[in-house]
């Protein structure tokens, strides 16, 4: 019997990772944005209300400097070397599963469901590049 059978090829760790902070990425903006769907939510940002206090303008660069982390990790993990690139995805990864691990503890609501599945494929998915960085393949000499 002929069996066709697809080609598949080894993929690099370095690659993995900076996939895994995308995916992270998207699932981060996709839920910001859905949350302006629910009622009251632009009310409260116009009044200068972020849902974590009052909005001021360092509270606004403390989210931005945040939200830069894992968007850098995605460029971060293709270029840094292996030992250092591990261990800042391991230790930004923990960072962002333990942040989206009480995003989701503060979030439960009706209308939030949505927000709660989308902190827990992140957390999945920050928990996989920690693991992918943690098993990171040593280099076997020839």
């Amino acid at each position: 019997m002929n069996q066709s059978r697809f080609e598949d090829f080894k993929v690099n760790t370095k690659i993995k990772l900076s996939a895994l902070w995308t995916a992270v990425m998207f699932c981060y903006v996709y839920g910001d944005f859905f949350t302006l769907f629910v009622p009251g939510r632009i009310e409260n940002l116009m009044a200068g209300n972020s849902g974590a206090g009052e909005t001021t303008p360092i509270k606004l660069l403390m989210f931005a400097i945040l939200m830069t982390l894992p968007s850098v990790m995605i460029f971060l993990s293709l270029i840094l070397k292996p030992k250092v690139n591990r261990w800042a995805n391991i230790l930004v990864g923990l960072f962002f599963t333990a942040i989206m691990i009480l995003v989701t503890a503060a979030s439960i609501s009706e209308w939030m469901i949505f927000y709660i599945y989308l902190a827990v494929v992140e957390i999945i998915l920050t928990s996989l590049v920690v693991w992918n960085a943690w098993m990171w393949p040593k280099h076997q000499p020839v």
